[in-house]
């Protein structure tokens, strides 16, 4: 993983809670793990209160929960069954496009079309899939403009081992992004949520 630099932030602690989440989001910090400030702050480059700081903020979010005598560690999420979670990312999603479709800009429409093309390039195996699929997804939560739901579909991804993975082939899940990004084009909330909503229900969930 290539990590930013303190430059693209506000602060060491802004950076670190990009850093952080960006690592449990994917897995690399896996569900129980203990969090060693001291160890995270050498591979970061910064000393420990910036540490300190984004585990705090990092607490609010509910990715890590802070213990008197452990210290931090990352949240074990009750994953429930597969299906249940890919209702509840259903329904939250096509909530999260409904939101956007009234503040998103061109620019991020046009983020979202450059992502699908990228995508739609890709081998049915190649390993940059899911890291390009998983941006196209969050970039359409952060147009929600609700860090709440932001939040919550973070949780929802690290309980779906870094985000789902089903049976739909790529090109299948490309072409139903362009739908996804078409409502989105149109101003038209109501079939972005429901094309959002199709796309995430419409195939069969792996465990």
């Amino acid at each position: 993983m290539t990590e930013p630099t303190t430059l693209n932030y506000v602060s060491k602690t802004d950076m670190v809670v990009a850093l952080i989440r960006e690592l449990i989001i994917t897995g690399e910090l896996p569900a129980g793990k203990q969090l060693r400030q001291r160890d995270l702050a050498a591979r970061f480059h910064v000393s420990q209160t910036p540490v300190r700081e984004a585990m705090r903020r990092l607490e609010s979010e509910g990715l890590v929960v802070g213990d008197a005598h452990r210290g931090f560690t990352v949240v074990e999420a009750d994953s429930g069954s597969t299906e249940e979670n890919f209702r509840i990312r259903a329904a939250l999603e096509a909530l999260g496009a409904e939101l956007a479709v009234p503040r998103i800009d061109e620019a991020g429409i046009q983020k979202l079309t450059d992502l699908n093309e990228q995508m739609r390039k890709l081998a049915e195996e190649d390993q940059c899939y899911p890291e390009l699929n998983r941006e196209f997804h969050f970039t359409l939560y952060e147009y929600a403009h609700s860090p709440l739901l932001v939040s919550i579909m973070r949780l929802l991804w690290q309980a779906l081992r870094g985000g789902p993975r089903v049976t739909r082939t790529h090109a299948e899940s490309v072409e139903e992004h362009a739908m996804i990004i078409d409502a989105l084009r149109r101003r038209d909330a109501e079939a972005a949520a429901k094309a959002t909503y199709n796309h995430i229900m419409g195939t069969t969930p792996l465990d």
